[in-house]
């Protein structure tokens, strides 16, 4: 079981001192703060002194005794439906996990190395929920931050998880993005618009793979912008390079949109070579909110695209 031990009463953007006090001095952005721990609290403290690597260089009885000290404290539950609490916003500091090394690159590489500090930073109450984890190298070098959108902490889980999960996995994925789409028509909502923003494109139907400039111009790979009736494709090929297609395009019914794409180039900085192709197709908005899109578009494959620009 990986334990990342980072909400037991510490409270946000505060560091705790290493001193097997009862009482510790929290250091906070700009003032010094003097807060009390309970018993229970102190014992998991305790038991991580001496710890290096947050985790990696311990003992089997060092392990033990953070293993007791953690069942102390599930036994006593802490603060009610912590999912629903503010308590759980903020900025948390890494002080222990027992995988210091797993598939993911930021705890494979770094969670293992005291010289670096871990944080994650937690941010559920806003129109974006996120979840960030970061590494801070030094003030000159500056952090290296994980982020993405969160549909956790919840009782059930949301079709639109079950449909990120099944693009993860790679299994499921039509058949969740039924269930997505047959939720939203039985809502009885207004039918979906075109909404305006930059979509990174999570996954296509596409079996047959084409030359990138092939996939490039037909949208299966990259992301959308969406603005004032315009549509850029834009994909990142190598060095600072980037292919670019802008068009328009017109509602002519009920989900429906006519799509023309006629002004492609390779761009490079401050300069741009003209590609001379073109593209015309329907697309059909199945489903799309403010993060999540489905659409069927050139040669009725299957899209979904995730919003990627801030919602404010």
């Amino acid at each position: 079981m990986a334990l990342n031990l980072l909400n037991l009463g510490f409270h946000p953007s505060t560091l705790v001192s290493p001193k097997p006090l009862k009482d510790r001095f929290v250091l906070g952005c700009s003032r010094v703060q003097q807060i009390s721990f309970t018993e229970s609290e102190n014992s998991l403290i305790e038991a991580l002194l001496g710890i290096q690597g947050r985790g990696r260089s311990s003992s089997p009885q060092q392990l033990n005794a953070v293993e007791r000290a953690v069942q102390v404290l599930e036994r006593l539950g802490g603060v009610p439906d912590p999912t629903n609490s503010n308590l759980i916003e903020g900025r948390w500091q890494l002080i222990f996990t027992t995988r210091p090394g797993t598939a993911s690159p930021i705890q494979r590489t770094f969670v293992g190395v005291d010289f670096f500090s871990v944080f994650q930073e937690v941010y559920l109450r806003t129109n974006d929920p996120r979840v960030c984890n970061i590494v801070s190298f030094s003030d000159a070098i500056g952090e290296l931050k994980v982020e993405g959108t969160t549909f956790v902490l919840q009782k059930q889980t949301e079709p639109r998880q079950k449909l990120l999960t099944a693009i993860s996995s790679g299994k499921g994925i039509k058949e969740a993005i039924e269930e997505l789409i047959s939720l939203k028509q039985n809502s009885g909502q207004e039918e979906p618009e075109l909404e305006e923003g930059e979509w990174q494109m999570m996954w296509n139907s596409q079996t047959v793979t084409d030359s990138w400039i092939e996939n490039a111009v037909n949208g299966l790979m990259g992301k959308q912008i969406i603005k004032d009736g315009r549509i850029k494709i834009l994909v990142d090929i190598l060095l600072g390079l980037k292919f670019s297609m802008t068009g328009n395009f017109v509602k002519t019914g009920s989900r429906l949109y006519d799509v023309t794409m006629d002004d492609a180039a390779i761009i490079g900085g401050p300069f741009g070579y003209p590609l001379q192709v073109k593209n015309k197709f329907i697309l059909e908005l199945l489903y799309s909110d403010e993060k999540l899109r489905v659409s069927r578009g050139y040669n009725n494959i299957l899209f979904v695209h995730a919003r990627t620009d801030a919602l404010r």
